[in-house]
């Protein structure tokens, strides 16, 4: 029994459970062939509740904790819904504006984002940059009430629906100081690329972001000029962990639905699980799994209390993706030909893990943080 969460929570998870079954599972697949969720999944999302579930009430969110919040990418991961953008609008974006907004921004931005309305987006990522953000070229140069910003972004999750981009720039080319700007999509020069073609998460939306010239107001600015990287910085934690919680979610799903497999597909007339390499194989990934789950909910905890380091956070996200990536591997060997077929959703959940060990920090910069600590 896991102790992390209490009977709100439980009593959330069925809710999310119930839409999730209803509104995701059946047309999953067809968003996948599409390579975008549809707006309207958003608005029926926004109507239960569930986006921005750790957003007061007086901004439109459900005035939950980081427990809530898990159980929402707990059961996405779940059914191998992760390409559904909802974390990062809802555990990202929001919290940039929440932590670091005015009172005025987050009046204006938080209530259509937490109903769907309004999706927003977090431009970082640059092509040829890496992880290295200091790298990052994208300029806003100021005058008078406005800012003039020029660049690129690319990665862009949920960038084709983006209706608001919280969007990392420079001051000063020079420098190696960022700062937050929140362009809305419908100002002159903001350009959106094609839909980027992606090995896996194929339902989620991630596009290339163009700034040409595009005037914003400074009072768009989200923070202080040339904070940006302190502010980004504090969030990463809870964005390494909410790498670690998917990874772990979608590990136990998996591990039921190979078991399950194995217990019925028969090789030389008897079940697969009948084979010992099998069993050994289930009863490692088992011993994996429970360690991985015991550590996650424990960084959860810590979360929950805001203690969680960034170093413990780096350790869960490398454990949990590299984990995930290698286990799954298993899984789909034990499918056989059938853990190659998308069909089985082993085989799509074994594509969608490989990013996990190079979004939110790659494995190698994940190793450098906790090097940091020894």
């Amino acid at each position: 029994m896991r102790t992390i969460f209490r009977d709100d929570h439980h009593i959330f998870r069925e809710q999310v459970r119930r839409f999730i079954e209803r509104e995701i599972v059946p047309h999953h697949n067809a968003w996948e062939e599409q390579g975008v969720v549809p707006r309207e999944i958003w608005r029926r999302a926004g109507q239960e509740g569930l986006l921005c579930v750790g957003i007061p009430e007086i901004y439109g969110g459900g005035g939950g904790d980081r427990g809530h919040s898990a159980v929402m990418i707990e059961e996405l991961a779940r059914v191998n819904a992760t390409a559904v953008g909802f974390t990062t609008h809802s555990e990202i974006v929001a919290h940039y504006v929440l932590t670091y907004g005015t009172e005025e921004q987050k009046q204006r931005w938080l209530p259509p984002m937490a109903s769907g309305e309004l999706i927003a987006v977090i431009a970082m990522s640059e092509p040829g940059m890496g992880s290295d953000l200091r790298a990052m070229r994208t300029s806003a140069k100021r005058e008078g009430d406005h800012y003039v910003v020029h660049g690129a972004k690319t990665f862009i999750t949920n960038g084709i629906n983006a209706d608001l981009a919280v969007t990392a720039t420079k001051l000063d080319p020079n420098d190696k100081r960022l700062t937050l700007l929140c362009v809305e999509s419908d100002r002159v020069g903001f350009s959106k690329g094609k839909k980027l073609a992606k090995i896996g998460l194929r339902g989620q939306d991630t596009a290339e972001l163009f700034f040409d010239q595009v005037s914003v107001p400074v009072a768009n600015r989200l923070g202080e000029e040339n904070e940006g990287f302190k502010y980004l910085s504090h969030q990463l934690a809870w964005e390494r962990l909410i790498i670690a919680i998917r990874a772990t979610a979608c590990l136990e799903a998996m591990f039921d639905e190979t078991v399950a497999y194995t217990r019925e597909r028969k090789v030389f007339n008897q079940p697969v699980f009948d084979f010992q390499n099998s069993r050994f194989k289930l009863a490692e990934a088992k011993a994996q799994i429970t360690m991985l789950r015991v550590f996650v909910d424990h960084c959860l905890a810590l979360s929950m209390a805001d203690t969680l380091s960034s170093d413990m956070a780096a350790m869960a996200k490398l454990l949990g993706s590299e984990l995930q990536n290698k286990v799954l591997d298993e899984f789909l060997q034990l499918h056989g030909g059938y853990g190659f077929m998308s069909e089985y959703r082993v085989s799509r959940a074994w594509v969608d893990a490989r990013v996990a060990r190079i979004y939110g920090g790659t494995s190698e910069i994940m190793k450098e943080i906790i090097a940091r600590t020894i």
